[in-house]
């Protein structure tokens, strides 16, 4: 028997499967075929809506919106959009609780960020402010003192070069000095007689292109001529060099038969050329007298009217019309 015999199928039809394999029958390939056709039949086919439903729709809405517009508030539409929102009100009043907190998240990062620059602004300011409190007395007291200076050149009739004390230590043999911010530049030349609103400071010792030392009267190595109340009785004043409430000085007078009183007031005796101390330039008073016996003389102790221990300002009396790098306090107070 031929190979195309041996493969006949059991019908005798003499045809292969429909899997064109040996042993599978026809009915196999049917089962499957109407399988599919009732899966095919289930589904049915797709169907798009038809104009006339759109149509309808269309006109529907239509009506609906020119019913309810042409109604206003007694619109026929009024109680089905109460029933409406009372049915989906509670529902809307949740879903904005919880969708609040997440849609305002941006917002808050937003305001942080506002705040925050409000708050470095306000913390610079408050820093300024505390700035400005911290020197409003220093302000307030270098402002007095260039009253007190112009008042100072207007009394004595003298030109006033304005200067800062801006160190304290000695000089030479000097103990008790001061260190001036102005020197040459501003018009300072040495022996030049040094004030401030109070009185005598002392006198310039010598000066660089923009400083000046200056010595103090209360320097122990200083001597300055003086006269002595109303009397004006001459005599020569030397320091203790010492600062504050020890800073006093010694009056001896010419004439040992005079007595100075207490509360005198004492000024300056001046120099020839008015170098290094003018005359006429208040110094302090008299707060006590001692007698000496055996010597036969009298010693008057004076109370400087400057506290030297706070120096600030303070004004170097130079001629009239001395050229300068500063302002210049002229001899009616004016500045120039």
């Amino acid at each position: 028997m031929s190979l195309l015999e041996r493969v006949r199928t059991p019908d005798g039809s003499g045809q292969p499967g429909a899997s064109g394999l040996p042993g599978r029958s026809g009915s196999t390939v049917r089962s499957r075929s109407e399988r599919e056709r009732r899966w095919s039949a289930g589904r049915g086919p797709q169907r798009r809506p038809s104009r006339a439903l759109l149509l309808a729709l269309v006109l529907a809405s239509t009506s609906l919106m020119v019913l309810d517009r042409t109604g206003g508030e007694d619109s026929p539409l009024e109680p089905a959009r109460r029933v409406v929102g009372e049915a989906l009100g509670p529902a809307e009043t949740g879903a904005t609780a919880v969708v609040r907190p997440f849609a305002s998240i941006p917002e808050w990062f937003r305001t942080q960020g506002s705040l925050r620059d409000d708050l470095d602004a306000l913390e610079a300011e408050n820093s300024l402010l505390r700035g400005e409190l911290a020197t409003a007395g220093l302000d307030a007291n270098r402002l007095a003192e260039y009253d007190g200076l112009t008042r100072t050149a207007e009394d004595l009739g003298h030109t006033l070069v304005p200067a800062r004390v801006v160190g304290v230590g000695p000089a030479q043999s000097f103990s008790s000095t001061v260190t001036l911010d102005a020197g040459s530049q501003a018009g300072l030349a040495p022996d030049m007689t040094v004030v401030n609103n109070d009185g005598l400071v002392g006198r310039v010792l010598r000066v660089t292109s923009t400083t000046a030392t200056v010595v103090l009267v209360i320097d122990s190595e200083s001597t300055v001529g003086a006269r002595a109340g109303e009397s004006m009785e001459v005599g020569f004043l030397r320091g203790r060099g010492s600062f504050g409430d020890g800073g006093r000085l010694d009056l001896e007078l010419v004439d040992d038969q005079s007595v100075p009183a207490r509360d005198d007031n004492v000024v300056t005796w001046g120099s020839d050329a008015g170098a290094p101390y003018l005359s006429g330039i208040p110094v302090g008073r008299v707060t006590q007298v001692y007698s000496s016996l055996r010597d036969t003389s009298q010693r008057a102790v004076v109370e400087p009217f400057v506290d030297f221990s706070s120096l600030d300002l303070v004004g170097v009396i130079v001629p009239a019309g001395t050229d300068s790098d500063r302002a210049v306090i002229d001899a009616e107070g004016e500045l120039r």
